[in-house]
């Protein structure tokens, strides 16, 4: 090979490498602590009852959360009840990610979330293999699949079980879609959601967490999430299911009331997410409106 080869050679080399490189994607690997000042309040203490704003939700929505009592989560069947992949990103947790590929080819097949709450693992693939048939069994963490648009990764998740819009009783079909979006800067990651319910919800609901990178690694224990069934409930009646019938909710009013919020707004539904609700409510009663 004569010397005048080589900066041809050379050019090439780089060639190649930087469309390589154009190609790769980020890495999300690690162990993710979540971050809390977003919805803070709905997060960790929990929603107020009665306490629908911001989401576009329907009536049938609305009737089961009013008729929903607190004191079901104290039933043996719900006690270690499981959130789905639409809402476990919300709560306490903390979020470990790796990737899985081809020993042979190293190509990519999946990748893998571990999340400490519920101690749940999800699989999300990445080999462009389609989603089973609307009669595959639904699960907690549904069926997802995965692709890059440019640095972020993007999930389609189908098949999850029956959960909850929000954690006081507002409830999330087992038809539901969730599309997520992960974006990593640096130590920070960022999880968007988007879930379409055409049970339950009448536009899309959007909700975003924020995780930083962990540079220490946790004792065992942080990832473990113990869960015992026990009788809560002293003597309850066999197949009881703490309820309220229409009408007998004694909860709705209180936090409209602790806000100063009207109650027109705190019963949420897509009209009251939009600025132009404002207006409605500067109108003046109707003279025979209820109170």
């Amino acid at each position: 090979m004569t010397m005048r080869r080589f900066p041809a050679l050379i050019t090439f080399s780089a060639i190649i490498l930087g469309a390589s490189l154009a190609r790769a994607q980020i890495d999300l690997s690690g162990s993710w602590a979540a971050r809390y000042h977003e919805d803070f309040a709905e997060r960790i203490p929990g929603p107020e009852l009665a306490n629908f704003l911001g989401l576009p939700i329907n009536e049938a929505a609305r009737q089961w959360a009013l008729s929903w009592d607190a004191s079901r989560l104290t039933l043996r069947e719900h006690q270690c009840q499981v959130h789905n992949a639409a809402y476990i990103y919300r709560g306490p947790l903390l979020l470990r990610i790796w990737e899985e590929r081809d020993p042979q080819t190293q190509r990519l097949v999946a990748i893998k979330n571990y999340i400490s709450t519920y101690e749940q693992t999800r699989t999300i693939w990445m080999d462009g293999r389609p989603h089973p048939p609307n009669y595959a069994a639904h699960t907690w963490q549904g069926f997802s699949t995965g692709t890059w648009e440019g640095d972020m990764l993007t999930v389609t998740t189908t098949h999850i079980k029956q959960g909850w819009h929000r954690r006081n009783g507002l409830p999330a079909s087992d038809l539901i879609t969730l599309t997520e979006h992960f974006i990593r800067h640096g130590v920070y990651l960022t999880h968007i959601s988007v879930v379409t319910d055409p049970v339950y919800l009448t536009e899309p609901l959007v909700k975003s967490q924020n995780f930083v990178l962990s540079d220490r690694q946790l004792p065992e224990t942080a990832w473990l999430w113990p869960c015992q069934i026990v009788d809560e409930v002293a003597g309850r009646p066999d197949g009881e299911v703490p309820h309220y019938l229409p009408g007998q909710n004694p909860f709705v009013h209180e936090f409209a009331d602790q806000s100063g919020i009207p109650l027109e707004a705190t019963m949420g539904g897509a009209e009251t997410m939009y600025p132009e609700f404002m207006l409605k409510l500067r109108r003046p009663a109707p003279p025979n409106a209820p109170k």
